[in-house]
C-alpha cells in the first residue's frame, strides 16, 4: 500500500492557511501538517480544532520562521511531499514601522525553511513559496496588466522582503535542485481577512455601524489604488494545483482575479449592501502609507495555460461573504479595535 502523501502549510492560521485547510480536508485523503507559533491566534481555525485534537488527518506543529532548530525539527516529524510556505509578516503598513522584523521573517525565514528541508535526507517535497505582487511595487500604467517579467520597483519594506523571498526560492530551485515553485499573488481576500487589511476593516466598520458600536463614518486611506480582486478560495485552488499539475521547479506564476476597481470603488460596493443608508467616508492621513503600489492588475495568462485554473468566484460575492463574517464576529460581542 502506498503511504499516504503529507502536506506542510506555514501560517496555517492566517486567512489563506486556514482556507487551504479547509480545501485539502475536503478535496484531497492527504494528512495535514499546520506550523503556527505558540502565540498565534486560533480563531481561523477554530472549526478545526477539534479535528486536530482527534488527529483526524490534522496536526499542528510548533515552529517560527525566526528559529531555525523549530523548523528543522517541524520538517522531521513531518517529512512532507508538499510545502505551502504562506506564513509571513504580510502587512505592508507595518513593514514601515517593524522592517527589520519583517526582513527577517520573510527573507532570513523563507532561506531557514528551505535550508531546513535541503538538510533533511528523507523529504524532498514539491516547494509552494508565496511571494507577492507587492515586488512589482510601483507599475506604469503603460506595463499593465503585469506580466512575470515586469521589472520590480518596491514600494515598502514589505516588498523589498518579499522580492528577497521571490528570489530566494527560485535560487534554492536552481543550486539545490529543490522543487520550488513561486507564486505572485494579487489582491486576494475573502472571510478570515484581517482587519489591519483595506477591505478588511471597511466591512468591520461597516458591520459595527450596523450594530451601533460607532458612528456611521467609515475611516479609510488611499481609495486611489486600481486592484484586481480575487477570492481567497480561488487562490486556495490555484496553490493546489500549483503542486500537482505537473510543477517546474525554479518557475514563478502570477495569479489572481479577473475584476478591477479602485479600493474606493470596492467600498462603495461594500456600503451598498449596507443596512445602513447614512454612511459617511473620512480619509485619515495616519492610514495612509508613505508609498504605494497603486496599480496591481496582473496577466495571469502563464499560469492559467500550464494548470487551467480560473478564478470562479465572483467579486459581488467575496465582499458579501466578508461583510457576513464580520457581521456574524460583530453580533458574537467581542470587542474590537476601531482599526
Amino acid at each position: 500500500m502506498s503511504r499516504k502523501p503529507k502536506a506542510l502549510i506555514t501560517g496555517v492560521t492566517g486567512m489563506v492557511g486556514s482556507h487551504l485547510v479547509d480545501f485539502l480536508l475536503e478535496n484531497t485523503h492527504w494528512d495535514i501538517y499546520g506550523v503556527c507559533r505558540w502565540r498565534s491566534p486560533l480563531d481561523n481555525v477554530e472549526h478545526l480544532i477539534e479535528r486536530a485534537n482527534k488527529k483526524d488527518r490534522l496536526y499542528f506543529l510548533d515552529g517560527d520562521l525566526c528559529d531555525y532548530l523549530s523548523l528543522q525539527k517541524v520538517i522531521e516529524t513531518s517529512l512532507p511531499d508538499y510545502v505551502f510556505h504562506l506564513a509571513a509578516q504580510s502587512y505592508p503598513t507595518t513593514s514601515f514601522t517593524s522592517p527589520l522584523l519583517t526582513l527577517d521573517t520573510n527573507i532570513l525565514g523563507t532561506e531557514r525553511l528551505l535550508e531546513a528541508i535541503r538538510h533533511c535526507k528523507d523529504a524532498d517535497p514539491v516547494i509552494h513559496v508565496c511571494s507577492s505582487s507587492e515586488v512589482f511595487g510601483r507599475v506604469p500604467r503603460e506595463k499593465l496588466p503585469i506580466n512575470e517579467k515586469c521589472s520590480f520597483h518596491p514600494a515598502s519594506p514589505y516588498s523589498i522582503s518579499k522580492i528577497g523571498t521571490d528570489m530566494i526560492g527560485q535560487f534554492h530551485a536552481e543550486a539545490y535542485g529543490q522543487k520550488v515553485v513561486v507564486t505572485r499573488m494579487f489582491t486576494h481576500t475573502g472571510p478570515r481577512r484581517g482587519d489591519v487589511f483595506a477591505e478588511s476593516t471597511f466591512a468591520k466598520q461597516i458591520a459595527m455601524i450596523e450594530n451601533g458600536t460607532i458612528p456611521p463614518i467609515v475611516k479609510t486611506g488611499n481609495l486611489d489604488s486600481l486592484r484586481t480582486w480575487s477570492d481567497v478560495r480561488d487562490a486556495v485552488r490555484a496553490y493546489y494545483m500549483l503542486v500537482t499539475k505537473n510543477p517546474i521547479p525554479g518557475e514563478c506564476y502570477n495569479i489572481g482575479g479577473s475584476y478591477s476597481c479602485t479600493v474606493g470603488e470596492m467600498l462603495s460596493y461594500l456600503v451598498s449592501l449596507s443596512t445602513r443608508k447614512d454612511i459617511k467616508i473620512e480619509t485619515e492621513t495616519n492610514r495612509l502609507r508613505p508609498l504605494d503600489a497603486d496599480l496591481q492588475v496582473p496577466d495571469i495568462t502563464k499560469f492559467k495555460a500550464h494548470t487551467g485554473w480560473k478564478p470562479e468566484i465572483p467579486f459581488e460575492k467575496t465582499m458579501k461573504d466578508l461583510l457576513d463574517y464580520w457581521r456574524r464576529r460583530v453580533k458574537s460581542g467581542r470587542v474590537f479595535l476601531t482599526r
